[in-house]
């Protein structure tokens, strides 16, 4: 098996004249956690329906699970799962009926959904509840068995569209604990946020900004490159409006000369001010 589970290259995007994605490259190594930074419009959720096979590329090319997502769109999807950033289970069911359902669709046995039924309830703490309705249930709840029920036939990558948005920071860490659980096991994990302290949760990062990957690495990485304390500080470096776009990484991840793009917050407060206050 490769170790790549995930490969692009200037993978392109447009919609008429508007680009939503602009020839972005990147690779995840299997069993990675790869996080998809970027705030609202920035391009993530369009470079994930891409990948999972929901929308053809304007431009470049793009390998999932070590399929083609031009000519085996079909083959991906039965190689991965699918978490999208709106609700994914069918509300008016049980946890149970869900299960059972995206089992039946995913081509389980009957076996294979019974065993793993009774798994995943236990496993979340929802024997209780598995025979009241999902709209019943508390959100946290529904997003931890909407995430299970992604990996109920066991594939090889899981794409997680904004899956903690909305939900209290005890769920998201309890949400990031079964993450880190499924990658344990083998799983690919890509998922997109725009929370940005979850970027230290990830084993690497790409922040993607009007479209283009502005920066790619390790948490730790990154945060020495720029020379920043937190991600949220990068992010806000990155996205300041400049007269110039962000050029692209080259091949480690670096953007060429950064800090000559990007200025320092002590010479932009300089500029704006002169030597007095601000004008």
């Amino acid at each position: 098996m490769s170790d790549v589970a995930i490969a692009a290259k200037d993978l392109t995007r447009t919609f008429g004249s508007f680009t939503a994605v602009d020839h972005i490259s990147f690779e995840v190594r299997t069993g990675e956690v790869f996080g998809f930074l970027g705030a609202n419009g920035a391009g993530k959720t369009t470079a994930m329906r891409m990948l999972i096979g929901l929308l053809a590329p304007s431009g470049g090319t793009a390998r999932v699970a070590g399929h083609d997502v031009y000519t085996e769109s079909e083959a991906i999807k039965r190689s991965i799962g699918y978490m999208s950033q709106r609700f994914s289970l069918y509300e008016d069911l049980t946890p149970r009926e869900n299960i059972r359902l995206y089992g039946g669709i995913y081509g389980l046995t009957r076996q294979q959904i019974r065993e793993r039924t009774e798994r995943m309830l236990a496993r979340l703490g929802l024997a209780g509840v598995a025979d009241e309705q999902v709209h019943s249930l508390p959100l946290g709840w529904r997003q931890k068995l909407a995430f299970s029920v992604a990996l109920v036939h066991e594939p090889r990558i899981v794409f997680l569209d904004e899956p903690t948005s909305g939900v209290d920071p005890i769920t998201r860490r309890q949400f990031w604990e079964l993450i880190y659980e499924a990658a344990s096991a083998g799983t690919t994990v890509l998922v997109t946020t725009h929370y940005m302290d979850e970027a230290e949760y990830c084993d690497r990062i790409s922040i993607m900004v009007a479209g283009r990957i502005g920066a790619i690495g390790t948490p730790a990485d990154l945060k020495k490159q720029f020379g920043v304390d937190s991600i949220d500080e990068l992010f806000v470096r990155l996205a300041r409006p400049t007269a110039d776009r962000i050029p692209s990484p080259d091949p480690d991840g670096r953007i060429p000369n950064p800090e000559s793009r990007i200025p320092s917050e002590k010479a932009r407060l300089a500029e704006g001010s002169g030597e007095g206050g601000p004008s």
